[in-house]
């Protein structure tokens, strides 16, 4: 859309209907010529927005969410409808968030009459497809993280003049049970005014309702009578559709009262023992939640982290999370508690009796937990698996009990036993099936596979703790989740002749205020020899029933409807199968994991879910050169979305344009054609990397120097702007007799705007208003002024951008504090290296307006897969080797290899002049 006149209209709809029990889902429909391309963008130029009086061109004219639930089974689709009154073409974005939990399996764009679908295929496959048709070979991702339990679906289209479009994305999920209810959530946040606005979720549950409950956060006296909802025994009907003048804010504007969240919470009836059989087109699914069983007592250890890493907010939470976990033991469970970093500490020998006193004395000793030292998962665990076979063994806890442990960690084992495969080994030896391991990764530093894969192994499941306000709030959630069994060891049985493809059915446990569910397919619909059996071990006795499975008759239970889902127990037994094949990929030898993967992906394929293995390729229609253009949809696995927050911590760093909605105005923007721009940094020991991604390269450097030396990195004249780095050196020479200097001081000035700012690893130091203003790096801060903004993102980064003019990005490096060598250090990003002066200049500055070089003669190096070549630059033939050096920009802590030209010896011939020439005399002083 280069050189045409762009309309952005945000109009959000933050729907989630029927999905993950407590996560929201969103819905946008965001109308603009600038969107998700310039967001992928790692350059920092971008258009100069200006506000408009004039008309919309625009009209979003619908807006819906339509939600069908059928015996736990959710079948969900949002449609957004929008037309271009506008005399030339536009391009249009909608957005729709859903649970990550949930399978997308169609997703279609109507343009005038023309329907352009989505194609379900193989992940390998569909990208061959994409990098056919696109020289990039980079595939364009449709689905990106957002938030802990929501994936975001983004498309876009061009759209002509008087033209107008419908997007209909469609997903499915099974509903699962927590704490006693199914909730629906949906986030309203249209911000605007909308011709028609529908939310309307129908529940099918012949098993019988026993309550629904709808509110939200938003509805006022006028608003609250919209909301309609019928409920007979076994159907529920809730739907708010206001009206243009019922959303206004008030009389004479477009903004809207609708802003918050939409809530639908409900439960069955549970009154059969044997629980619930539907029976549809012959395939089965078994629900089991069997009511007044009484609790069966815990024997739980909880080995906490309390390694360096564990510093600050993370120790308060997880101090104040296990005060409230402890004062809701019961009074017959029993307890340990493990600190470990490179040293394991228990409060006591053996696990303890939950008694008032004992509970008390813990809570003293949890309150004097400190972070220190390193982290040995292995031996910590191992102890806690020990104490309950002795204490077990010695029968010094009940017998008719269930053991656990629970593990705390936000970080990788780097102390005892390191490696992550050989600690399961040790574990799962170690427990035998005997016990059950929980384990919670706290933050997105911890190694979550790792977790997730020792976890399953041991008869627990892995929980991701998201470093934020309320991590206390997740752990003390996570463990009301599983502190109350009610069975274990439980199997549920069908005749043999009868059934086929059955999905799981033993389970190790069975917790209060969860669900069982089984499906299968039938082999004949003969139902009269149908007998179904339980079995599990409860509190005192063992748990059994049986029964005769019936079929009842949809149609007479729902006259007045149309069957709306007839498939839906066959699409729910293959959702349920997917999902357990995918679990199942992740353990066992490694034939079990092929033979998984490969069934998982057939199915996936069959029933036309995009899953981990699957992508839906959607192609737009036609471009004005003729040319298609394919998009590909994924489904992120659990590594896949650690990884993307991790980079997200980072997206300031590409300074990508925020879709803010203006009411009653509207955006236009001058659109420019989208050129990768280069990012100039120096982070490590120190590094210097230059990137070109025109000629899709690196140059690389480093520079060593006595500890104490300040450098000039950048030096524009005309626009006024200076920036020096300090480096320091390790605590003490290491044995291989090698000090190591980073930069530890960054001192920052623009002459013109009257800034001046200096950040070190303690702190960050600005001067404002002619005063010295001082912020932490344990800060969540965003500090705003007439000349610059200042964004501090806690522990991590900070974001400096100056007015009509550049950002700096700084990421702090946090080192154990105990290390014997090395200490906290800092990195220089520079963004918007375009709008320097030609003038600029500086160990970073003088390459900010590109570089030519000539690579010849490539050989092999010192190094065999580091191979050395001559490099033509700046009238020198330099000898340079391929390596890689480090960016941090996604991942602080490990960050990414980046392939480039290393030029040696402090990057002689490659810099003007020499290092030396760079030394200042103070951090604001110039060359």
């Amino acid at each position: 859309m280069s050189g045409l006149l762009g309309v952005r209209l945000l109009l959000l709809l933050w729907g989630s209907a029927c999905f993950w029990l407590s996560g929201p889902a969103q819905a946008a429909l965001v109308i603009s010529g600038d969107h998700e391309a310039s967001q992928e963008s790692t350059g920092a130029a971008r258009s100069l927005q200006k506000r408009s009086p004039n008309v919309a061109q625009v009209e979003v004219y619908s807006v819906m969410v339509d939600c069908k639930v059928t015996a736990r089974f959710a079948h969900t689709v949002m449609t957004s409808q929008a037309l271009n009154h506008a005399n030339y073409s536009q391009e249009i974005f909608f957005e729709v968030e859903l649970p990550k939990t949930g399978f997308i399996t169609n997703f279609s764009m109507e343009i005038d009459g023309q329907v352009y679908a989505g194609e379900v295929k193989e992940k390998e496959k569909a990208k061959k497809q994409y990098e056919k048709a696109v020289s990039s070979g980079q595939t364009a991702g449709l689905v990106k993280v957002s938030g802990r339990k929501m994936e975001k679906f983004s498309v876009s289209v061009n759209i002509a003049a008087k033209s107008n479009v419908t997007f209909v994305l469609t997903y499915e999920e099974l509903l699962q049970r927590k704490l006693g209810q199914y909730e629906i959530l949906i986030r309203v946040k249209p911000k605007s005014t909308v011709q028609k606005f529908q939310i309307v979720a129908n529940i099918y549950e012949p098993q019988g309702i026993s309550f629904v409950d709808t509110h939200a956060t938003f509805l006022s006296n006028e608003l609250l009578p919209l909301v309609e909802k019928t409920v007979t025994d076994k159907k529920a009907h809730i739907s708010f559709s206001p009206t243009t003048e019922q959303q206004r804010k008030c009389p004479d504007c477009d903004e809207t009262l609708i802003d918050g969240d939409f809530i639908i919470t409900y439960d069955v009836k549970r009154v059969q023992t044997l629980g619930d059989i539907q029976i549809v087109n012959g395939y089965f699914v078994h629900f089991f939640a069997p009511p007044d069983l009484p609790r069966v007592p815990v024997n739980v250890v909880f080995v906490i982290d309390r390694s360096g890493s564990m510093s600050g907010r993370k120790m308060i939470q997880t101090r104040e999370a296990l005060l409230a976990i402890l004062n809701d033991l019961h009074e017959d469970d029993y307890f340990a508690l493990i600190q470990f970093d490179s040293t394991i500490d228990s409060w006591k020998e053996s696990l303890t009796k939950a008694t008032k006193e004992n509970i008390a004395d813990a809570m003293v000793y949890v309150k004097q937990i400190q972070d220190r030292g390193a982290t040995n998962i292995n031996d910590a665990v191992l102890r806690g698996v020990n104490m309950i076979l002795n204490d077990k063994q010695a029968k010094r806890i009940p017998e008719q009990s269930i053991d656990m442990v629970i593990l705390l960690t936000d970080g990788m084992p780097n102390s005892g036993e390191p490696r992550p495969q050989r600690i399961q080994e040790n574990v799962r030896s170690a427990i035998e099936g005997s016990m059950s391991l929980f384990c919670l990764g706290f933050g997105n530093d911890v190694d979550y596979s790792f977790l997730d894969v020792m976890s399953k192994e041991n008869k627990g499941m892995a929980r991701r703790i998201y470093e934020a306000s309320d991590a206390t709030l997740q752990l003390q959630g996570f463990y009301e989740e599983v502190s109350s069994p009610l069975l274990s060891e439980v199997d549920l049985r069908y005749p043999d002749n009868a059934v086929d493809f059955l999905t799981t059915n033993h389970f190790d446990r069975f917790f209060n205020g969860s669900e069982i569910v089984v499906a299968g397919r039938l082999t004949d619909n003969q139902l009269d020899n149908f007998m179904v059996e339980v079995f599990g071990q409860g509190f005192e006795e063992e748990f059994k029933a049986q029964g005769q499975a019936t079929t009842v008759d949809w149609g007479v239970i729902y006259p007045d409807e149309e069957y709306i889902f007839g498939d839906f127990t066959e699409r729910l037994w293959a959702y349920l199968t997917i999902q357990q094949l995918l679990e199942k990929s992740k353990t066992g030898t490694s034939d079990e994991k092929a033979n998984a993967t490969k069934e998982a992906l057939d199915m996936s394929l069959r029933y036309n879910f995009v899953t981990p293995l699957t992508s839906m390729v959607v192609t737009k229609p036609e471009t004005e050169d003729g040319t298609e253009s394919p998009l590909i949809a994924d489904k992120l696995t659990e590594e896949q979305r650690q990884q993307a927050e991790r980079g997200n911590m980072a997206h300031h760093f590409f300074a990508a344009p925020v879709a803010v909605p203006l009411v009653p105005h509207f955006q236009y923007v001058q659109h420019a054609p989208h050129v990768p721009l280069p990012t100039y940094f120096v982070d490590g020991d120190p590094h210097f990397i230059i990137e070109l991604p025109d000629r899709d390269d690196a140059l690389c450097f480093n520079i060593n120097s006595i500890p104490g030396t300040i450098f000039n990195l950048v030096r524009d004249p005309e626009s006024g702007i200076l920036v020096n780095g300090q480096t320091i050196g390790d605590k003490k020479i290491s044995p291989s007799g090698v000090i190591n200097t980073y930069f530890s001081r960054f001192g920052i000035i623009h002459r013109t705007l009257g800034v001046r700012m200096e950040v070190s690893t303690q702190d960050i130091s600005v001067l404002q208003d002619g005063k010295w203003v001082k912020l932490l790096w344990s800060d969540q801060a965003s500090l705003k002024g007439p000349n610059m903004d200042l964004l501090v993102t806690k522990d991590h980064s900070i974001t400096v951008t100056l007015k009509d003019s550049v950002k700096f990005v700084i990421l702090l490096h946090k080192v154990w504090k105990n290390h014997p060598y090395h200490r906290d250090y800092l990195g220089f990003y520079t963004l918007d290296s375009h709008l320097f002066s030609s003038s600029v200049h500086g160990l970073l500055g003088q390459f900010y307006h590109g570089i030519n070089y000539e690579v010849t003669d490539l050989r092999p190096g010192e190094v065999p897969e580091k191979p050395d070549a001559t490099m033509y630059v700046k009238g020198h033939e330099l000898n340079v080797t391929r390596g890689w050096q480090r960016d941090f920009r996604r991942d602080v802590k490990n960050g990414q290899n980046v392939p480039c030209w290393f030029i040696h010896r402090n990057g002689t011939g490659l810099i003007d002049g020499d290092v030396t020439d760079y030394i200042v005399s103070g951090l604001f002083k110039t060359v």
